[in-house]
């Protein structure tokens, strides 16, 4: 284990991260099904049926129903909605964006992502803000190399982000992750480069941009949970589990 700015950062070993990638592997393939039946008049309360039969089909646990109270084993962030969206019997509508995110516990270990996509055609703006959003991650991830900073990642997307004039939120960030969902270090997608712990083979973290349409800003709804845009712009949010490597930085929830 290392320290830094007062973190105890939890390293894995060779192992434990090929463990824990199979955790990955599982969230992965259930994003990847979940997507498929994605469509105009699917409510979100059947796309989080969906993943919680196929997650425990796969002997697995789903990481986020009761995790602090949330009731579903999925999130369900449909617009405007940034985060954390509680599936229900609303229904998709053409020209909709959708995040999803979803964790998964499995043998000890957990795997977290999210992914936003478009339900039927959507317009200009809505496929732009994908993109980057997309692209923000994978720029994040170059960035997350032993012997760099944990802010080099930060830096990297919402630098990424601002070039292309939309806004990265700063009420939530990505985080450590391996036998627990959330460990340090905390993982913010805005900063300065340089700042942070140094990152080191053996470092497992949830990188997640959540980026927005207009202002950063963001209000949590009257349930508890659900976050979303202040003006009411569109938000997408992208996330992969990463182990730091000798070797490299792998994504374990790409399939």
């Amino acid at each position: 284990m290392v320290f830094g700015l007062n973190q105890l950062i939890v390293l894995k070993s060779r192992d434990e991260i090929k463990r824990m990638a199979e955790a990955c592997r599982i969230v992965a393939e259930a994003l990847d099904g979940v997507k498929k039946i994605i469509a105009p008049g699917i409510t979100t309360v059947e796309l989080d049926k969906f993943v919680e039969s196929f997650i425990i089909s796969k002997g697995a646990t789903p990481a986020f129903k009761g995790y602090r109270g949330y009731p579903a084993s999925l999130c369900t962030s449909v617009n405007e909605q940034v985060v954390h969206g509680i599936p229900s019997i609303r229904k998709l509508k053409q020209g909709d964006i959708i995040s999803l995110d979803l964790g998964v516990y499995y043998r000890g270990f957990y795997g977290d992502t999210a992914a936003t996509f478009p339900v039927g055609e959507i317009n200009r703006t809505a496929k732009s803000l994908l993109a980057v959003a997309e692209e923000a991650l994978y720029k994040g991830i170059e960035c997350a190399e032993a012997g760099r900073r944990l802010s080099d990642i930060s830096f990297a997307i919402q630098s990424y982000v601002e070039e292309n004039r939309f806004s990265v939120v700063r009420n939530f960030v990505g985080h450590g992750i391996g036998r627990e969902l959330h460990e340090e270090p905390q993982v913010p997608n805005f900063g300065g480069p340089g700042e942070g712990p140094v990152l080191v083979p053996g470092m497992t973290l949830a990188i997640e941009p959540m980026i927005n349409e207009g202002t950063w800003e963001v209000v949590i709804l009257d349930d508890g949970w659900t976050a979303v845009t202040g003006d009411g712009s569109l938000s997408a949010h992208f996330e992969h589990t990463v182990a730091v490597m000798e070797d490299g930085t792998y994504a374990l929830t790409k399939l």
